[in-house]
Parts: C-alpha cells; structure tokens; sequence
C-alpha cells in the first residue's frame, strides 16, 4: 500500500478580516494557482488514487479539490476529521484502517501531523530522532505493508512543491 501525504497550498493569514477561525482560512490566489500547476506535475506522474482523504479545514478541502479535478477523481474524495490539526498520529491510522483493502491513498493534511505520521510510517515507532519536512503543496511516497503498519514503510520520494510545479509546466 502506498501513503501520499500531501501538506495544504498557501494559505491566507489568520488575522485577514472576515477570518473568524483558523478553520475557515482559504487559499490564496498564489496558493491555487501553485496548487493547479502542482497537480498537472502529479498527473505526469501518472499515479491514480484510490481514495483521496482531506481535513475539513477550507485550505486543505481547496488543495483536494483541485487535485481531484485534474485528476478526475471527485468521486473517490472524502473528508475525515483525523487530518485536522490537533489530531493525533495514533487517530489517523487508526481511522485510515478502514482503507485497507486500498493500493493508493492520497492524504491532504496540515504541519505538523502530516510530518509527524511520515517519520512515524518510515520508523515504525512513535519514538524517532528525525522530521520530515513537508512544505506548503509538498508531497511524499511512503509504502507500507498494511494498516496499522507492522513495519517500517519505505519512502519512494518526497516532492517540494516547486518540483511538481516543473513537472507540470
């Protein structure tokens, strides 16, 4: 089973008005129009998704969104609240076995969980001496052999997001 971890384009600020929360932060101008030229270089990639799973923050539904769409692959998008910031590593697998019999998992999230369960997925322990670091629209490859992983996964490759932005242009 292969895990794409996936961080949220560029977001606008907390204190712009009409922000009630952090919730409810959009993405920028700059962060669709990176987002869309991202997703082109994920297309050239070729790699189809089974499932494609965000949190609910607005930011990150806009990043699925728009990788969906180029990938035409609305039907197999869906929330789940254990992407949210402030979840735990130990929720999010938990929620993902559900998607077991899945080959290819698209997961849109947010810093610092995303980093958190790629470290967590490579190792195999909770315990760890290194972070990943996952920029705004960065991507990364980790297999693993099943949920909850039993071994350490394999990291194939970790995208900056100027790098699919080229693979797109």
């Amino acid at each position: 089973m292969n895990l794409y971890l996936m961080r949220h384009g560029i977001a606008g600020s907390a204190q712009e008005p009409g922000i009630a929360s952090d919730r409810e932060r959009s993405l920028t101008q700059k962060g669709i129009k990176r987002m869309r030229r991202a997703a082109r270089g994920l297309r050239r990639l070729g790699i189809t998704f089974d499932v494609l799973l965000t949190s609910p923050l607005v930011r990150a539904r806009q990043t699925a969104d728009i990788i969906a769409d180029a990938l035409g692959l609305e039907g197999q998008l869906e929330e789940i609240p254990e992407l949210s910031p402030g979840s735990s590593v130990d929720r999010l697998i938990s929620s993902l076995t559900r998607f077991q019999n899945r080959e290819h998992m698209l997961l849109v999230g947010h810093n610092p969980l995303l980093p958190n369960a790629a470290a967590f997925l490579i190792a195999g322990k909770k315990e760890h001496s290194f972070q990943i670091e996952l920029k705004k629209g960065g991507l990364c490859c980790i297999e693993i052999g099943g949920l909850p992983p039993s071994a350490p996964g394999t990291v194939h490759w970790l995208l900056t997001p100027k790098q699919l932005r080229l693979l797109g242009d």
